[in-house]
């Protein structure tokens, strides 16, 4: 079978692709039909790797130079510098990998991505330092503010201003299908949203994800008219992107990420 990527591209300037992928265009089966590259949701590994090789060649790169990592619904920001991609022996560069969602490079040709199914994906990029971030920004990491930690460790690093970033807020849940449960809306209380904005109430609490990280860029001092917001709803477009809510957590993911070139192609 034929291994072609389906992608879904967002503009941000030359020399930068960034994407999401669909679900069309794999090997997978079943839940994870048909394009899915993520080895941590129980999918068949030749399939990823079918997988994951025809994104590499797509994309012009080789399989190490193609950065995700093992997400745990936290706040940790991992850079991938020169070190990382000479010094780091595969092994070693899992296991860094372990327990980190988002991140950052200022690398061509390294394309750094995170791996969503009703979460949502955060594409950062700074022309003026040539510097990118992929963040996976679910419920638990938008209460812990994971895309404000990214735009600082963006200054940290690499000198990126707030003012300068571009952002892409990905497909994921809307609030219309997010029913949370008390105590997830609790939390977002707690940690001083504000529940007007971002929340509903149809019966049970509905949580608008999309909002809370918008808000959560604006508040860091990112341009609202910098931020991009793809509004598409993951419960809803199951048959083009997964949903773990409509599929299940054994199913497959999206990726969304971002490459730096010398040359912009939207392959």
């Amino acid at each position: 079978m034929t291994v072609s990527p389906q992608l879904h591209y967002y503009h941000l300037a030359d020399g930068v692709t960034a994407f999401s992928t669909m679900r069309q265009g794999g090997v997978s089966r079943g839940n994870y039909a048909s394009f899915n590259i993520n080895y941590y949701c129980g999918d068949c590994w030749e399939n990823i790797e079918a997988n994951r090789s025809a994104l590499c060649q797509m994309l012009g790169i080789d399989e190490w130079h193609l950065v995700y990592p093992h997400q745990t619904h936290g706040d940790v920001v991992k850079v991938i510098d020169d070190q990382w991609m000479e010094s780091l022996s595969p092994a070693e560069k899992t296991m860094s990998l372990d327990g980190v969602d988002a991140v950052m490079t200022d690398l061509k040709e390294v394309c750094v991505g995170v791996s969503t199914a009703d979460c949502i994906p955060v594409l950062l990029y700074d022309a003026a330092h040539h510097a990118c971030c992929a963040v996976h920004a679910g419920w638990r990491g938008t209460v812990k503010r994971i895309v404000q930690k990214a735009v600082e460790a963006m200054f940290q690093v690499y000198g990126s201003q707030p003012s300068e970033i571009q952002a892409v807020i990905g497909p994921g849940i809307s609030l219309r299908n997010f029913e949370v449960g008390d105590e997830v809306y609790q939390q977002f209380e707690e940690a001083g949203f504000d529940m007007q904005l971002i929340a509903r109430r149809y019966g049970k609490w509905h949580i608008d994800l999309w909002e809370a990280n918008r808000l959560t860029l604006l508040a860091t001092g990112v341009k609202a008219d910098r931020i991009q917001l793809s509004g598409i709803c993951t419960y809803d477009r199951v048959d083009v992107f997964f949903s773990a809510r409509r599929l299940g957590i054994h199913s497959g993911r999206i990726f969304t990420a971002i490459m730096m070139s010398e040359y912009g192609r939207e392959v």
